[in-house]
């Protein structure tokens, strides 16, 4: 037995569930620019919480940009701040943040058409999704 779809984007949109919650567009904002997708996987990788000087190591910014972008991820809930005295330590809430991206995935999962398996899906992409951003270049060449 399926379940009844909506046929048009704007029908969708009415109905409610738990992918309208959880595609958090502050989440997606601190993950989606480069210099904090690099100061989380640094961070993350690190697997404690760090000051805000060790975590500027990992890439050549300047400490009050990765304070800032630190802060960001902070109000997004990705990571916590400890503030001990004049030096504030970060953290990954990785359960946070693992609890959060697999529900999104079940819920993206609970959205794939009935004749498309996640496993092995009937209608395969014709490109990987990072190939969207290898831009070909636009430059004339003679």
């Amino acid at each position: 037995m399926s379940k009844k779809r909506p046929s048009t984007p704007k029908q969708a949109a009415t109905c409610g569930g738990p992918l309208d919650s959880l595609l958090d567009p502050a989440v997606f904002s601190a993950l989606g620019d480069p210099t904090r997708a690099t100061l989380l996987a640094c961070l993350a990788k690190c697997g404690r919480p760090c000051a805000v000087g060790e975590i500027a190591e990992c890439c050549s910014v300047d400490m009050s940009v990765v304070s800032r972008h630190l802060a960001l991820m902070a109000r997004a809930g990705i990571v916590d701040s400890v503030r001990e005295g004049r030096v504030v330590r970060y953290a990954v809430r990785f359960h946070e943040l693992v609890v959060m991206l697999r529900d999104l995935a079940d819920a993206l999962e609970h959205c794939c058409p009935n004749d498309c398996a996640i496993s092995g899906c009937a209608q395969p992409s014709a490109k990987p999704m990072n190939a969207a951003r290898a831009r070909p270049s636009r430059r004339r060449t003679s």
